[in-house]
């Protein structure tokens, strides 16, 4: 790999990674106002539409873009960009279909889904077929992505994510308070029609991009017409590849992406779909309904922040690791393995524990109460549990992704199913007992099963150690953070109320609450010395610097 190559994957991955922290926080900013503008049943309803959108996006769109993403890359190394076009208008096509289907489907199946199925009622409905116009866009978005991604220019997908988020925060907020005034069915129509101006958006964004760059590549094939005019040598010319080997082509690389990709939407949106079903007989519609929109409007939210990092990380070496694996060079699979798994699990836990320990003044303080005292007394510990589940998800979404760099997509395939199939009977099975925690615990248990599953088919193929005898040592770390933690948690919520001004309050704790657990993290870590001068070797540079400074300042105190 040239030193230029190298530049550009630095520069495409930190690009990538940047849009992908910004749209995540845009995205959970957005459920504050969301929270108090529709509150608890509301928000119900959004959650019931916004998942079962997000299953059909990702059927629609995850998959091609990768798939597309190679093709280009490869026929523009090998000097065929009239193929790379040729493949990419095939794929154009493919996504206007795909996204006319699929905005059919969400929006004539709408209230079997919303009322039958999921029991959200009338408004859930109307807030399913508020966002199924999104769906024509968004399949179009994803392949112009991939292609400016085998293209290697992130700037344009990295830029329309951000002003995606950004469209869909203002329309959302704005139109859900406007329409309230009509009503709440409409006012959570009004929310839902945001991730339809955001994605028109983000379209106009890749628009742009693609205008540019097809007058750039105009001038570089007059360039190129000029220099074949005064050759000697006649052209090579192949004869176009049908649109239908270029969908055979597509559809086997990305069928297998796209059924391990939905694995967490379709776990979070079977819990926003069987919650009334199996919990309004014990407690309540209204209640239950209430608990979905505190698991779809807050805890997913949250609990999905420890994963951005962590998957950001793990996917620079994933390449690598198919690169080795191609040569049969099983070492360096392995080295890569373990270290692409520490990565994950030391970036990723600390911001598990920093929420779950954390939730009820993170709750309190960026949502507010909850409308009922079921909700007020639940929530945090909601959130908290959701978020402890997250650290296994990491695990088995990294362990995924080193399977596909292998080529090992069968057994992934067969892993994903057995995880469902866990999540659908542990859900029916423990609500009996635990109720909404049942539903939850059966979450963490799909993920716990499914990475279980993958560290087992890796260990047959090639030898790694996650942590080794470093593993009690960990356990250990998490155990006092998690007491002190809980600690500091404890005694800010019973006496620090420094202003009159509840919020407020709950903020300034949730500040110490996070950083005093944040600064714990490293320092139980270096002191039961599970991490070492190797592990802090293998971090990306400005986590070594951060580290370097920390120490110096520990030796001078």
């Amino acid at each position: 790999m040239t030193k230029e190559t190298k530049d550009s994957l630095v520069k495409g991955t930190l690009i990538l990674t940047v849009a992908a922290l910004i749209a995540r926080f845009l995205g959970v900013f957005q459920r504050i106002p969301l929270v108090h503008l529709l509150h608890e049943e509301g928000m119900g309803s959004y959650s019931i539409a916004f998942n079962l959108y997000s299953i059909l996006l990702v059927v629609a769109t995850a998959g091609i873009p990768s798939a597309l993403s190679k093709m280009v890359s490869e026929k523009y190394a090998i000097g065929r960009p009239a193929e790379a076009q040729r493949i990419y208008r095939a794929a154009i096509w493919f996504a206007i279909v795909a996204g006319v289907v699929m905005t059919a489907i969400l929006y004539v199946f709408a209230p079997i889904y919303a009322e039958q199925i999921s029991h959200g009622g009338p408004d859930a409905t109307l807030a399913t077929r508020a966002i199924a116009p999104a769906m024509l866009f968004f399949p179009l978005i994803a392949i112009m992505r991939g292609y400016f991604q085998g293209r290697q220019n992130m700037m344009p997908n990295g830029i329309s994510q951000v002003v995606e988020q950004v469209f869909r925060l203002v329309t959302s907020i704005g139109l859900a308070f406007i329409l309230l005034n009509i009503s709440l069915g409409w006012g959570v129509a009004g929310a839902s029609f945001g991730g339809v101006m955001g994605g028109i958006a983000a379209l106009a964004v890749m628009l742009y991009y693609a205008l540019k760059l097809k007058r750039r590549d105009a001038q570089s094939n007059i360039a190129a017409e000029q220099i074949a005019a005064g050759s000697t040598q006649s052209p090579i010319t192949q004869a176009p590849a049908r649109y239908s080997e270029i969908y055979r082509s597509l559809l086997k690389l990305s069928i297998p992406i796209v059924i391990f990709s939905v694995t967490v939407t379709l776990v979070y949106a079977i819990d926003t779909s069987i919650i009334i079903p199996l919990l309004e007989g014990t407690i309540g519609r209204s209640e239950a309904l209430g608990l979905v929109g505190i698991i779809g409007g807050r805890a997913q939210s949250l609990a999905g922040i420890p994963i951005i990092l962590a998957i950001a990380l793990s996917q620079s070496v994933v390449p690598i690791i198919s690169a080795a694996y191609s040569r049969k060079d099983l070492k360096q699979v392995g080295h890569q393995t373990t270290r692409v798994l520490q990565l994950s699990i030391l970036s990723g836990l600390p911001a598990v524990l920093v929420i779950a320990i954390a939730a009820r003044p993170l709750d309190f303080f960026m949502f507010g109460h909850e409308d009922t005292a079921f909700g007020m007394s639940h929530g945090p510990y909601m959130i908290s549990l959701l978020t402890l589940g997250a650290m296994f998800q990491i695990v088995m979404q990294t362990s995924g992704a080193v399977l596909m760099g292998m080529g090992r997509m069968k057994p992934l395939m067969t892993h994903v199913a057995v995880g469902i199939a866990v999540k659908l009977a542990g859900s029916f099975l423990l609500a009996q007992w635990f109720g909404i925690y049942g539903i939850i615990g059966s979450t963490g248990l799909c993920f716990i099963v499914t990475s279980w599953l993958n560290l087992r088919s890796l260990r047959k193929e090639v030898d790694f150690t996650i942590l080794g005898r470093r593993f009690i040592g960990l356990l250990l770390s998490i155990v006092v953070i998690v007491i002190l933690g809980l600690g500091a948690e404890w005694l800010t919520h019973t006496y620090v109320h420094p202003t009159p001004w509840y919020r407020l309050n709950e903020g300034i704790n949730a500040v110490l609450v996070c950083g005093f657990s944040a600064a714990l993290y490293p320092l139980i870590l270096m002191v039961t010395r599970v991490v070492t001068k190797d592990d802090v070797k293998n971090f990306p540079s400005p986590v070594q610097k951060l580290i370097g400074k920390v120490s110096r300042l520990l030796k001078r105190s």
